[in-house]
Order: C-alpha cells, then sequence, then structure tokens
C-alpha cells in the first residue's frame, strides 16, 4: 500500500515539477547577485563594535529607547502591509516599491555612517547626539519596512515551480560564498584589529565611513539591477483581500504559524555577538580576527561541497527532519565549545581556542548547504499553502503577521540583552578590548552556551511540520491547475471583452 503510494507521489511530482525553467540566464545572474548583495555589508559584529566603540550611546538608554522604536516599527509595519498586498499594478505587486524606494534608502544608508563627524568628541549621555541618533533610526525603518515587507513577498512569487526556486536558492546561497559575501566584514575587523595595535594609523570613525559607504553604494546597485530585471510569475488574484481576509488567511495557515511560533519561542535566546568575546579578551594581542579568518577558510571548501548532497537528503529525508536535524546539530557544536572553553580556562588562551574553533567551522559546514536551502524553501513552500487553502496570496500581510509578534519579542529581547551587558560589566565608556576579566568570562557564556539553553524551545514546532512529501506534490498539483485556469480565465474575458469592442 505505502508502495503504491510513493508509486503515485513520483508519478504527480514528475507531472507537476517539470524541468521548464521561467527564470532565464540574466535573470538568473542577477537573482545571485542579488543574494550576494544581501550579505555584503560590515557585518553585525562590526556594527555592533561601530555602535558601541564609534557612535557611543549609554547601554541603558539604549535598552529604554530601543522599546519605542521597536512599537513604532511594528505600527508601521501593519499598515504599510496592508498597502502593499493591495497594490495591482501592471509591473506587478511589489516592484513598483522595490524600483521607487531602493534609491532613497541607499542614501539613508549613506547618512548613517556620518553619524560620528556630526558628534565628534562626545560622551554616551550626549543628549543631541541620542535624539538624533533614535530620530534617524525610525526613518531609516519606515522606509525600509516598504523595501522590507516587498522583497519578502517577492521573492515567493518569481517562480511558480517549486524546483526551479530550490535550484535559485541553492545557486545563490553556493556562488554568493565563492564571490566573497563576507569579504568587507572579515576585511574590516582585521582593520579594526590592526588600528587598535597601532598598526594602522586611521581612525576608526573614518574606517567605518569608508566600508560603510563603499559596501552600501555596491550591495545597493546589485539589489536594483535585480529588481530591474526580474519579474513577478505567479499570479495574484484581482480581487484585493481585506485586512479581515488576510488575518484569515494567517491564523488558517499552519505551517506559517508552527514557522513563526518556532522563530518565536527561539527568539527569547539571549546572547552577544562572537566576535565580541574574540576580540575583547584577544585583540590586544595578536591580529585575532587574521588568525580566525584563517582558522575558519581551512574548511571553506566543505561550506561549497554541502550543497552538493542537499538534493539527495531532500529525496531521502522529508523538510522537517533536515530543519530538526541541523537545529539539534548547531546546539551539540555550540555546548562543546563552551565545554572546551571552560577546561583550564581554554577560553582565555588564543592558541587552543583558534584550533577547536577550526574543528568547529569544519563540522559546522557540514549542513551549511542544507541550512541555506531548506529554510528559505520552507518558508516559501508555507506561502503556497496559504494560496493553496485560502485561494489567494497574502505574502506581504502574512509576512507582517509573522513578525508582528517577533518584532515586539525582538524589542524587547534588544532592550533585555542590553541590560545584559551591562550586568556583566560592559562599559560604553571603556574601549571593547579594556573589559574586565569578569565581562570577558560572560562575554564567552553569552556567544556559546547561553544562547542555546534561552533558545532551546525553538525545536519544538519544528517536530510539528504537517507538510510531508504525498502533501506537497498534492497541493502543487492543485496549484498548477488554479493557475493555469486563473490566467486562462482573465485571458479570455480580456478577448471577449476586445471583441465586444
Amino acid at each position: 500500500m505505502q508502495d503504491a503510494a510513493d508509486k503515485q507521489t513520483k508519478q504527480t511530482e514528475s507531472n507537476i515539477y517539470r524541468s521548464y525553467n521561467y527564470v532565464g540566464t540574466k535573470e538568473t545572474v542577477a537573482y545571485i547577485l542579488n543574494d550576494f548583495s544581501n550579505s555584503f555589508n560590515l557585518g553585525a559584529s562590526n556594527g555592533e563594535k561601530y555602535f558601541l566603540e564609534v557612535v557611543r550611546i549609554d547601554l541603558g538608554i539604549n535598552a529604554i529607547a530601543g522599546i519605542f522604536t521597536g512599537v513604532w516599527d511594528v505600527v508601521n509595519d501593519a499598515v504599510i502591509s496592508a498597502v502593499v498586498d493591495n497594490t495591482r499594478t501592471r509591473i506587478g505587486k511589489f516592484r513598483p516599491y522595490l524600483l521607487l524606494m531602493q534609491i532613497p534608502l541607499s542614501f539613508l544608508g549613506l547618512l548613517y555612517w556620518t553619524i560620528p563627524f556630526l558628534f565628534p568628541g562626545t560622551n554616551s549621555y550626549y543628549l543631541p547626539k541620542i535624539i538624533f541618533y533614535y530620530v534617524f533610526s525610525v526613518i531609516q525603518e519606515t522606509a525600509g519596512t516598504f523595501t522590507g515587507v516587498a522583497k519578502a513577498g517577492y521573492m515567493s512569487t518569481i517562480t511558480p515551480n517549486p524546483n526551479e526556486r530550490v535550484r535559485l536558492i541553492t545557486l545563490a546561497e553556493l556562488l554568493s560564498g565563492w564571490l566573497g559575501e563576507d569579504l568587507p566584514s572579515t576585511i574590516m575587523s582585521i582593520l579594526v584589529n590592526a588600528a587598535v595595535k597601532g598598526m594602522l594609523h586611521i581612525e576608526l570613525r573614518t574606517l567605518f565611513l569608508a566600508g560603510g559607504v563603499f559596501t552600501t553604494v555596491v550591495s545597493s546597485a546589485l539589489t536594483f539591477w535585480f529588481f530591474c530585471v526580474s519579474k513577478e510569475r505567479v499570479p495574484q488574484s484581482l480581487d484585493r483581500p481585506d485586512l479581515k481576509s488576510g488575518f484569515k488567511a494567517i491564523f488558517g495557515n499552519y505551517p506559517m504559524l508552527l514557522y513563526c511560533l518556532s522563530e518565536f519561542l527561539g527568539g527569547f535566546s539571549v546572547g552577544a555577538n562572537e566576535d565580541l568575546y574574540w576580540e575583547s579578551v584577544f585583540s590586544k594581542k595578536a591580529l585575532v580576527a587574521l588568525w580566525k579568518k584563517v582558522a575558519s577558510d581551512v574548511s571553506g571548501p566543505v561550506g561549497s561541497i554541502s550543497y552538493s548532497y542537499v538534493p539527495a537528503l531532500r529525496r531521502r529525508f522529508s523538510s522537517k527532519f533536515l530543519w530538526v536535524g541541523a537545529d539539534l546539530y548547531g546546539d551539540a557544536l555550540s555546548f562543546g565549545f563552551f565545554f572546551f572553553g571552560m577546561f583550564r580556562k581554554n577560553y582565555k588562551e588564543m592558541k587552543p581556542m583558534l584550533i577547536f574553533y577550526g574543528f568547529r567551522e569544519f563540522f559546522s559546514k557540514l549542513k551549511f548547504g542544507v541550512d541555506k536551502v531548506i529554510n528559505a524553501d520552507l518558508y516559501n513552500e508555507a506561502m503556497d499553502y496559504c494560496e493553496w487553502k485560502n485561494g489567494f496570496r497574502m505574502e506581504a500581510t502574512t509576512g507582517v503577521a509573522k513578525d508582528l509578534v517577533l518584532k515586539l519579542q525582538r524589542t524587547v529581547m534588544g532592550s533585555v540583552r542590553s541590560m545584559v551587558l551591562k550586568k556583566i560589566g560592559y562599559s560604553t565608556e571603556k574601549h571593547y578590548y579594556d573589559q574586565d576579566e569578569k565581562t570577558q568570562f560572560w562575554l564567552f557564556a553569552l556567544c556559546s552556551v547561553v544562547p542555546v539553553l534561552t533558545g532551546a524551545l525553538g525545536v519544538v514546532p519544528k517536530i510539528l511540520w504537517p507538510i510531508n512529501k504525498q502533501t506537497r506534490a498534492k497541493m502543487y498539483e492543485e496549484l498548477a491547475e488554479r493557475r493555469n485556469k486563473m490566467v486562462s480565465d482573465y485571458m479570455d474575458t480580456h478577448t471577449e471583452k476586445e471583441c465586444s469592442e
């Protein structure tokens, strides 16, 4: 009986998952470069150093101000998502916002790196700087919401073929690494490290301005080109769904609720950026950013190879199994890193920690392809599930509903994180490499074991993921028939109208 069901599933897949590709070579290249541009920046760790070391705003003030800016973020998301979901134009539902907002948003991004020059030599309590920083953050976030909401929905409409979508995700994630998407972050870390040691005579604010402007211009240009040459190919219903219908679709989308719940429970994770530990403890002793890069790059090819066995794993195992397995595997590596660091206080010794870090990176890269492909594909699959069950797509509203609770949570947890850093003794009045020994220990714990323990419940909803291979095949078979009928009905209606005229 099971063999017959598997045979039927394979036959259905052969009919639905055609080899026909909707996305041409030029658009594929643009898709890859857009993915590359998403990570072509100074990185989270350098962004944190820029805030703590160069902009310098007290962590307690940041904890309070972050709550107010976060609440505004949630409010404008709800309004903007409704606007986007009710948009219908000749060039698509999402593209107008992506094309019109990208350039103004890029100019705002450039302004961010000039803040230390607008308020030079000020301490972390200087009120005009604090007011400017958070007002600017609100303006930048509001403008970015239009492109963020639109882009999240846009990426699921480029092709109706789920196999082609996986192919694009895999190509983009693989080739982005080869192109050097993390190179700016690595170079900046090394340059900052060199400046701290006195090997490079340049102000940190100048260094960040140069790096920030360069990465912003390059990444914005590549993203804008992608928006210009790509298309939306999944048809939208002509009727504009109202907000009530949107929330009904959301709460009826069980996979999206699980996806959201997993992020929500995992979002209680409390941690610190790992580079903050490395550079706080070792940056005055050596060019730790360079040695850390060497230790990681030894296993670089493993990350690329990991994409090659993703198709085989997807055939052999369910997406749920891979999603859960990758999560637990990553947690085990984090525990190992912590226990090794605690053994004889290795976390204060650079050489043994770099060696273990190299081994950890090797084993972590074995699941790199699974992480990148499965997570993105499951989100898109949940979007298709919404269309299958409700008859229309609500990418923007669904995406914002998913983020609504998560953003409130991130707002609170961001403030909690600032308070935790303050509690462990981290001072913005000191340089990050002059923190005391107690603070250094907690920075190590906050980048290894603490995030795993505080976010452990995030794996539970993953275990409940409802879409198996048979359900997936049936879903895409019915979606293909429905979409073809929608296009056919639209063409027939307009043909009759033209003939009558």
